[in-house]
C-alpha cells in the first residue's frame, strides 16, 4: 500500500471518527444538562402535570373550572380498551416492544421520510416521547432547538419506561394530550365533544379523539367534520391492521355517521359563569394563606384543586330558565315599543361614550388614528357575532350599529341567599357572560321602592306602629329646596296605615314616615343591615334614589327573613387538593349581630306579605299561583330606568333587577317599565319551578316566626277615606301647594 493511500485511509478514518464523536459529544452535552435540565427517573416519578381546578355545586355538580390548560385526570381503569387500542395502533404500534424509543421507527423515518420523501411514512416519536414533550415542554435553543429537544425527549422516554408501568404511561399520556379549543386530557375531550365520561365512549368516538391528536385544529369534528370523519376512518383502519378490530367490524364502523354532543366548557360557559368569576376573586387571596406540603402557595390554575361551593345547581338552572323565558318576551316587547326609534332620543352622547369605551376604539387611538379615520372604521360593515335570546347570531353590520344594538338590550341580575347564614344559592350577573362580563349583582343602580321597607323598619324601631295613620298629602318641603314628592298614580287624599302605605308603595306617605323616623336613623339602619354604599341625607332616599347593588339589597332583606340579624354572603364550603385532602373547610358563620329587633323583623315580614297578598306584587298569588309564606317588595326608579323585585320565603331571599346598561334606555310607560312587569315575573317563574321540586322546596316552606312570644301584625284598615274635616284639610293644603308651585314657576 502506497504512503499516499495510507494517508487517505488515515484521514478518512479520522473523519469518520470525528463524525461519530461530534453527535456523541453533542448527546453527552445534552445528557449532562448543558442545554437545560434533564430530569432523573425519581424526578419524573414525582412530576405533576398542570391540572385544572374544578368547582362543584352544593349538590355535587361540576359548574366550572379554572386553568391555564384545561385539564382533568382520569384513572387508567376508566379509560376504555378501544381508546388505548386506537392510540397504540395509530401512534406507537410497537409500544409493548420497545423501552421508550423505537429504533425501527427511527430508521423508518430516516430512510422513508428523509431520504425517500414519503409524506405518509409516519413519525418516529413513541408515546413515551410524546408524553415527555407534553409534560416537560420544549425549549428554544435557536438552530439547535429540534435536535436538543428530541434527544431530551428520548432520554426522558427511556426513564419514563423505567419508573412507570406501561399502563401508567398510557394514562399519563392521555391525561396530557391537547385536543385543541384550550382543552387537555381525554376526560375533558370526551366531555366536550361527546358530553360523556371516557369509559362511556363508543369505538368510533374513541377513534375521533385519537385522530385529533395529529392536528387538533385540522381534525376538529365541530369545525372540520369532513376532515375528522376521514381521519377517524384512518384510525379505524389502523385498529384493524394491527388486529384490534375484525375487518368486518371496522368496515361497519367506518359507515357510521359522525355524531357529536358538543358541550362548551370554556370561559363564559357552564351553568354559573358570573358566579365562577366572583368566586375567583375570593379564592385567590384565600389560597395565598394556605401552603402545600412543600411550603409553597397553591395555584388555582395548575394544582387540580376541587372547590365545593354553596351554590344550588337546581335553583341556578331554574333561575337561568326563568330569566331566559321572561327576558326574551320582555326584549321583544321593548323592541316593539320603540320600533324604529332610538330609546335614548337626542342623547347621542350615550352612543359616542359607548364607542370610546370599546377596546377597538382604544386600540385605534393607540395607533395614532384621528377621529375621522376611526369614525370611518366604525361605520364600515363587518361580520359581527351579536347576542340574542336564541343563542346569538352572526350579522354583517358596522361596529357603530352593533354598539347601538347592544345599548338597546335589557340586562338582568338574580341573586338568592339563605337568610339564616348567607349561603349563596343562585348567582346570575347578566344575560350572557360570553357577550357581557359586567356583573349586575355588584352594579350600583337606584333601588326605587325596594328601599322603603328599611324606612318603615326604622320607623317601627323608633316607636311607630304598623297601624299608625299618615295623611296621603302632596307636600312641599321648603327646607329641602322646595322638593315635592309625587305618587306614581297621581292620587292623593285619605290616610294610610304604615302597612297600607308600604303595601301600596305610596310615595307621599313614605317620605313623611322617613322624616318622622329620622333620616340619620334610617341611614344608620340601612348600613347596619349590610348596605355599604353611600346614602345621602336627603328625603328622596325614601323613594330609593340611592345607588345600591343587588347584592347589598338582598343581604339587607335577609335581616327581615331571619329575625333581625345581619348576615354576610359566603359561598366556599371546602377545598380539596388533587389527592382529595381537605386544605380548607369553612365554618358556618355564627349567628349574626342583631341589628333590628325580632319584633320589628316579624312585623316587616307581615307588612311585606301584604305587598304580595294585596299590593304591587299580587301577581305572585294570582298569575303565578304561588302559595305559602311569601313576602317582598317591587321597585321602579325614575323614568322606569330600573325594575326591581326582592322577595323572600322563610328559607330563601331572592332579588331580581332588570334594566338597560345605561339608565337613559328604558320604557317610557309605567305599565311596561314597573318592577312588577320587568323583574317580578322572573322571580315568579323561578319560584313556581322550585316549589314543585323536592330538591329545593325545603328552602321555601316554614314560617316567618323565628321566636315564640312575638306579637302578630296588628290588623287595621290599610286605607281610610277622608271625613269632612279631612277633605277640608286636603283642600286648603292642596291650595297652598299649588300657590307655592305657581310662585316657583314665575
Amino acid at each position: 500500500m502506497s504512503p499516499k493511500l495510507k494517508k487517505i485511509i488515515k484521514w478518512t478514518l479520522a473523519g469518520l471518527l470525528l463524525l461519530c464523536l461530534i453527535p456523541f459529544t453533542f448527546f453527552l452535552f445534552v445528557y449532562f444538562g448543558a442545554f437545560g435540565k434533564v430530569y432523573s427517573g425519581e424526578e419524573l416519578k414525582n412530576l405533576q402535570n398542570y391540572l385544572a381546578s374544578d368547582v362543584y355545586s352544593s349538590d355535587g355538580k361540576l359548574i366550572g373550572s379554572y386553568y391555564w390548560e384545561n385539564r382533568s385526570n382520569t384513572d387508567y381503569k376508566h379509560i376504555p380498551g378501544y381508546l388505548v387500542s386506537a392510540l397504540i395502533a395509530t401512534e406507537d404500534a410497537r409500544f409493548y416492544e420497545h423501552n421508550g424509543v423505537d429504533t425501527k421507527g427511527l430508521l423508518r423515518v430516516f430512510f422513508k421520510t428523509l431520504l425517500m420523501r414519503e409524506k405518509n411514512a409516519g413519525g418516529g416519536s413513541t408515546i413515551a416521547q410524546q408524553l415527555a414533550k407534553n409534560l416537560l415542554k420544549r425549549q428554544d435553543h435557536g438552530f439547535l432547538t429540534m435536535p436538543v429537544n428530541k434527544i431530551k425527549e428520548a432520554i426522558h422516554a427511556v426513564r419514563f419506561n423505567k419508573v412507570y408501568s406501561q399502563e401508567e404511561i398510557l394514562a399519563l399520556y392521555l391525561n396530557t394530550v391537547s385536543v385543541g379549543e384550550d382543552t387537555y386530557g381525554i376526560k375533558n375531550a370526551a366531555l366536550r365533544f361527546f358530553n360523556r365520561p371516557p369509559d362511556s365512549l363508543k369505538i368510533e368516538e374513541c377513534a375521533v379523539l385519537v385522530g385529533m391528536l395529529k392536528s387538533p385544529t385540522h381534525y376538529n369534528p365541530r369545525t372540520h367534520p369532513e376532515n375528522a370523519l376521514a381521519r377517524r376512518n384512518v384510525v379505524i383502519d389502523n385498529m384493524a391492521l394491527h388486529h384490534y378490530l375484525r375487518q368486518p367490524v371496522a368496515d361497519s364502523l367506518k359507515k357510521t355517521p359522525l355524531k357529536l354532543d358538543y358541550r362548551h366548557s370554556g370561559a363564559g360557559e357552564g351553568p354559573a359563569p358570573f358566579f365562577i368569576g366572583h368566586l375567583e376573586q375570593l379564592l385567590s387571596p384565600l389560597l395565598d394563606s394556605i401552603k402545600n406540603p412543600e411550603g409553597k402557595k397553591y395555584s388555582l390554575y395548575t394544582d387540580g384543586l376541587k372547590v365545593y361551593t354553596t351554590l344550588n345547581s337546581v335553583m341556578q338552572s331554574y333561575a337561568t330558565t326563568s330569566i331566559k323565558k321572561h327576558m326574551r318576551f320582555l326584549q321583544t316587547q321593548f323592541d316593539g315599543y320603540w320600533k324604529k326609534q332610538e330609546p335614548w332620543g337626542k342623547n347621542t352622547a350615550l352612543v359616542t361614550t359607548a364607542m370610546k369605551n370599546t377596546s377597538r376604539y382604544k386600540a385605534l387611538k393607540e395607533q395614532g388614528m384621528n377621529e375621522p379615520a376611526i369614525e370611518k372604521i366604525f361605520q364600515t360593515p363587518v361580520g359581527m357575532d351579536l347576542f340574542d335570546w336564541d343563542g346569538g347570531h352572526t350579522s354583517v353590520c358596522s361596529p357603530m350599529d352593533s354598539i347601538k344594538y347592544c345599548a338597546k338590550l335589557l340586562q338582568t341580575g338574580f341573586l338568592a341567599l339563605d337568610p339564616a347564614d348567607g349561603e349563596v344559592k343562585v348567582w346570575i350577573g347578566g344575560d350572557d357572560f360570553g357577550y357581557f362580563q359586567y356583573d349586575h349583582i355588584k352594579a350600583k343602580r337606584q333601588v326605587g321602592s325596594t328601599f322603603k321597607p328599611i324606612v318603615y323598619a326604622t320607623a317601627l324601631e323608633q316607636g311607630m306602629s304598623p297601624c299608625d295613620y299618615i295623611h296621603n298629602e302632596k307636600s312641599i318641603y321648603e327646607e329641602y329646596a322646595g322638593w315635592s314628592p309625587e305618587n306614581s298614580d297621581g292620587k292623593y287624599g285619605g290616610k294610610y296605615s304604615l302597612t297600607g302605605a308600604l303595601s301600596n308603595s305610596v310615595n307621599a306617605v313614605s317620605v313623611e314616615v322617613l322624616l318622622r323616623a329620622g333620616i340619620a336613623h334610617t341611614i344608620h339602619t340601612a348600613h347596619s343591615m349590610g348596605i355599604e354604599s353611600e346614602i345621602l341625607p336627603v328625603p328622596s332616599i325614601a323613594l330609593g334614589v340611592a345607588d345600591i347593588s343587588l347584592e347589598e339589597m338582598v343581604k339587607a332583606y335577609c335581616v327581615f327573613a331571619n329575625g333581625g340579624k345581619k348576615i354576610e354572603p359566603w359561598c366556599i364550603a371546602r377545598i380539596e387538593d388533587r389527592n382529595g385532602k381537605v386544605i380548607y373547610s369553612a365554618h358556618k358563620p355564627a349567628a349574626g349581630k342583631q341589628v333590628i329587633s325580632k319584633q320589628t323583623a316579624f312585623y316587616l315580614c307581615g307588612m311585606l306579605k301584604s305587598v304580595v297578598n294585596a299590593g304591587t306584587a299580587h301577581d305572585l298569588r294570582g298569575k303565578y299561583a304561588i302559595k305559602g309564606e311569601i313576602a317582598g317588595k317591587t321597585g321602579t326608579t325614575q323614568s322606569q330606568a330600573d325594575g326591581w323585585f326582592i322577595g323572600f320565603t322563610p328559607g330563601l331571599v331572592a332579588g331580581v333587577w332588570v334594566g338597560a346598561e345605561s339608565p337613559s334606555v328604558h320604557f317610557n310607560n309605567l305599565m311596561y317599565g314597573q318592577g312588577a312587569h320587568t323583574a317580578l315575573p322572573i322571580w315568579g317563574l323561578f319560584m313556581q319551578k322550585c316549589k314543585t321540586d323536592k330538591r329545593c322546596n325545603a328552602y321555601l316552606n316554614g314560617s316567618f316566626r323565628k321566636s315564640p312570644g312575638l306579637e302578630e301584625l296588628p290588623q287595621c284598615e290599610p286605607y281610610v277615606k277622608d271625613n269632612v274635616f279631612g277633605k277640608l284639610r286636603s283642600f286648603f293644603r292642596n291650595k297652598k301647594v299649588k300657590k307655592i308651585e305657581k310662585k316657583k314657576m314665575k
